[in-house]
């Protein structure tokens, strides 16, 4: 299986998915793509040697352009790993149940355009809940609705603070994310 690993800042979560393959002969990834020309993924591609894109509206959002290259990769599974953008319709149902996206809390709470990164971990703040976690889901035509694969929550102390509830969620995306998708990918590989 051939991966292709869409994100927007550091990438964090993209090392720790290379990590995790690396060393699989079943499961490849062959493409790392980014809204953003500075973002760190791309160091982290070309430090493993893995093809990059620099994707804008117009050769993701406006066109085909992009599911152009992801076809000529031969890219069977599409990782979001922190990406921003909405993924279009188009992209979707040629990736139907292909395309894994990480939240970083446990939806349907704090989802939907505009809930991302600190400020997921600032509501949660604000609002003084209790647990907060991450939901690993598939990605359909809306922001943060596809069917949900994996949760887990972690609890939250009077003291948390954004800050810590944001390394408490980083925990559990280092922790989980690497072997849901693997989990996934076995899974497909056997249906089909």
């Amino acid at each position: 299986m051939n991966l292709a690993i869409l994100a927007s800042g550091a990438g964090s979560n993209t090392l720790n998915i290379i990590r995790h393959f690396e060393s699989s002969p079943d499961v490849k990834i062959v493409l790392i793509a980014s809204n953003k020309k500075d973002a760190g993924v791309f160091n982290i591609a070309t430090d493993h040697g893995i093809g990059t894109f620099i994707l804008t509206k117009e050769n993701f959002l406006q066109s085909e352009e992009f599911l152009w290259v992801l076809k000529k990769a031969s890219v069977d599974f599409v990782i979001l790993a922190g990406f921003l953008w909405k993924v279009p319709v188009s992209l979707v149902h040629a990736y139907n149940q292909r395309i894994i996206n990480i939240h970083p809390a446990l939806l349907p709470k704090y989802g939907g355009k505009g809930m991302y990164g600190h400020l997921v971990h600032e509501a949660v703040f604000l609002n003084k809940e209790k647990e907060t976690g991450i939901t690993i889901h598939y990605v359909n035509e809306h922001y943060d609705e596809g069917t949900v694969i994996f949760q887990s929550s972690v609890l939250l102390n009077d003291d948390d603070t954004p800050s810590t509830i944001e390394k408490k969620v980083r925990e559990l995306e280092m922790k989980y994310l690497p072997a849901v998708i693997e989990k996934e990918i076995r899974e497909l590989g056997a249906n089909s």
